[in-house]
């Protein structure tokens, strides 16, 4: 199965990769900068096609976000404070968010769809949000070619000692949950305390 996956990937590798960037990304880069150490890819057009994959998925939640004004707050009622968070970013942050929210745990989703359901410039947005995805492709799937050779080591040795990625996994997501949670409250709790501020003045 493995050894199948792999051909399939230098067959159609470009194909995979742009699909694959459009519904996640990370470990699509990853791979992609493994099969440019390889020379099974091209690092220029990798990236190239990871950021125009990253592209379309963020656009297809920007205008789910646009056309679709309630079906999504329907859907999406049990991610209300997301949104929130989302939109207090936005206000306070303004179009740099474009380029953040790509590595904003729980955010990838929201802020593109959130983006959608504001006023937002949909040209700019196009504009910011390409830039954006091919800034986010170079900046992961560069250090993965450079060291294609330590990372195929690391994945053996995960292979072979497999019970011990797993803890390492689950601490890493938790800590980075936590950290984002954090954040997340934090931001609530600023605008809790402006509308006090607000209220009792």
């Amino acid at each position: 199965m493995e050894e199948f996956f792999i051909e399939l990937l230098k067959e159609y590798g470009y194909i995979i990769l742009f699909v694959w960037c459009i519904m996640e990304g990370e470990m699509a880069l990853i791979m992609a900068g493994i099969l440019a150490h390889t020379t099974h890819m091209h690092i220029a057009l990798a990236i190239f096609v990871a950021g125009l994959g990253g592209f379309v998925g963020d656009q297809i939640y920007f205008y789910l976000g646009r056309y679709n004004k309630k079906y999504i707050a329907k859907r999406l009622h049990t991610q209300r404070r997301k949104f929130a968070v989302a939109h207090i970013m936005l206000k306070k942050y303004g179009w740099p968010i474009i380029f953040l929210q790509r590595y904003m745990y729980g955010f990838r989703v929201i802020i593109p769809l959130c983006i959608g359901l504001t006023g937002y410039d949909a040209k700019k947005y196009a504009f910011i949000n390409l830039i954006s995805a091919w800034c986010w492709a170079a900046i992961t799937t560069i250090p993965a070619w450079i060291l294609g050779e330590h990372i195929l080591v690391l994945l053996q040795e995960a292979k072979e000692h497999w019970y011990v990625a797993i803890p390492v996994v689950a601490i890493f997501m938790g800590l980075l949950i936590y950290a984002f949670k954090r954040i997340e409250n934090k931001i609530l709790n600023e605008r809790r305390d402006r509308r006090h501020a607000v209220s009792n003045s």
